[in-house]
């Protein structure tokens, strides 16, 4: 929703993300969403999951625009950058295998040990601490793909698009 009346309402949110990072930063400046989001996530700690730009949103900058992000994770987000002969194209999609570093997390809850997941994007999160990198992918390099700090959670990949790898993802976020 982009009304802030359910917003207030809800005792979870998916931040999903298609798009460039300043334009969904302006959006949810104009939308009137900026001051709530922070409350909900920050505040009342509502469990909070962020979908590949959703995610990205999290950081406190990109490197995909000038303005700031939510700055809930002290992360930055930089583009993929291979060798210019590289056959490695940008932006990545496809399938990849995710490696849980926290398989404990309750995002990852009894998955099967090797997880496939759908990706769409040109810019992954690095995050400066690195107990919030819950999961890793491969491409050119690993990278972190799924982050985590106390109620905030966010993915890179798109469960929703990753068949029953991601459904479980999505049923484990609905039970937190």
């Amino acid at each position: 929703t982009d009304q802030v009346e359910d917003l207030d309402k809800a005792d979870k949110l998916i931040l999903p993300g298609v798009g460039a990072f300043d334009v969904a930063v302006q959006n949810i400046h104009h939308k009137g969403m900026w001051e709530i989001l922070n409350r909900k996530a920050l505040v009342e700690q509502i469990p909070v999951l962020g979908i590949c730009l959703g995610m990205q949103l999290f950081a406190n900058r990109s490197e995909e625009g000038l303005l700031p992000g939510l700055g809930w994770m002290d992360a930055e987000v930089k583009k993929f950058k291979f060798e210019s002969d590289s056959r490695i194209k940008v932006p990545h999609m496809g399938w990849n295998i995710v490696k849980t570093v926290l398989p404990e997390h309750r995002l990852f809850e009894q998955s099967l040990s090797e997880q496939r997941y759908y990706f769409v994007h040109a810019y992954h999160i690095v995050c400066s601490l690195e107990a919030n990198s819950i999961a890793t992918s491969q491409y050119g390099y690993e990278f972190t793909c799924a982050v985590a700090k106390e109620n905030i959670m966010g993915v890179q990949f798109h469960p929703e698009k990753s068949h029953a790898f991601g459904m479980h993802l999505l049923k484990n976020f609905c039970s937190i």
